[in-house]
């Protein structure tokens, strides 16, 4: 064989075996040190009384909020309780700073008149979570 470079080695199958074996085993650690994904990222659809209202269910984006915040903010410091379904939230507390106006006021995060952007699940979606419905946590009551 001809060397392209002589102070270059050329890569041999048994060296390109090794590589992959090495990086097979990482990946295969990677995966058994992965938690099991639970509501923490997923989606939460409202619909206690959307529908009732003539409204569509609301998608709430739990992961996209929890990439960004603590889980105290939203479950301490705004009152949601830590459970799918047990809060008691309507558009006329949260047009008054509670719940998710406390954010979402036009400053912070969009307003409530853009009602299309939570407001946004298919007619009939039933409200739980969607995505990952097994938790490790507190939503598992």
């Amino acid at each position: 064989m001809k060397r392209i470079h002589p102070e270059c080695d050329l890569i041999t199958g048994k060296t390109v075996r090794r590589l992959f074996s090495v990086m097979s085993a990482c990946v295969f650690v990677f995966f058994l040190a992965t938690p099991v994904v639970n509501s923490e990222y997923a989606d939460i659809v409202l619909n206690k009384r959307s529908e009732q209202e003539g409204e569509r269910p609301v998608v709430f984006p739990h992961w996209f909020h929890r990439i960004r915040f603590q889980c105290r903010v939203c479950h301490t410091e705004l009152g949601f309780e830590m459970r799918a379904g047990a809060n008691n939230v309507t558009m006329d507390e949260i047009s008054k700073g509670k719940f998710c106006g406390a954010c979402h006021n036009g400053s912070i995060a969009w307003s409530i008149d853009n009602c299309g952007l939570c407001h946004s699940a298919l007619p009939g979606t039933p409200a739980g979570v969607i995505g990952s419905h097994q938790t490790s946590g507190p939503g598992n009551w």
